[in-house]
């Protein structure tokens, strides 16, 4: 019996190790892409519309230096390459409802979240297809720079799979000038 409960407590310590190395790399996984601080004033601002996707929401896209340099001169984005959205809720009015402005666009309302694409080798190794963005990750922050880890980005991570043809981007034509 005692030798039974040892090789029991032999596995379930092996098990727990497993266990805790498994979440210690996950908490290293969802903690790899950086808040870009500074990124308003040194990053590029390429674009601000709809949300695609959002009906209740507007983007304003940035990116750094190597993403813009690369996109205008139609190669791949290179490993180093950060992309941010400051994600804004659209104005409504007293029914709930978005306005839009005289050109049929939302009005920008409450400055909601950051979300920020980075790209480093090797980075997509650890996802399944469904979630693989080249070597793309995501993260989600508050305005201030606080990370919402409450935030599922694997529904970012599985929007943009499928756009392998504009390397995980929905604005690529945009960061290109094109």
């Amino acid at each position: 019996m005692f030798k039974l409960g040892v090789a029991t407590a032999a596995v379930a310590a092996t098990v727990m190790g497993f266990v805790l190395v498994g979440n210690s790399q996950a908490d290293d996984l969802s903690k790899r892409v950086a808040f870009p601080a500074g990124y308003e004033t040194t990053f590029k601002n390429y674009v601000s519309l709809d949300r695609t996707g959002n009906d209740d929401q507007i983007i304003r896209l940035f990116a750094n230096e190597q993403a813009v340099k690369a996109a205008q001169a139609g190669e791949a984005l290179p490993d180093g390459s950060v992309l941010v959205g400051e994600i804004y809720k659209a104005k409504k009015n007293e029914k709930g409802e978005v306005i839009e402005s005289g050109l049929g666009r939302r009005i920008r309302g409450k400055f909601a979240a950051v979300a920020v694409m980075e790209k480093r080798a090797g980075w997509g190794d650890a996802f399944s297809d469904d979630l693989k963005n080249g070597d793309w990750d995501f993260a989600i922050f508050s305005p201030s720079g606080e990370r919402l880890t409450k935030k599922n980005v694997d529904s970012c991570r599985s929007c943009h799979a499928p756009l392998k043809d504009t390397q995980h981007m929905f604005s690529l034509e945009h960061l290109a000038g094109k």
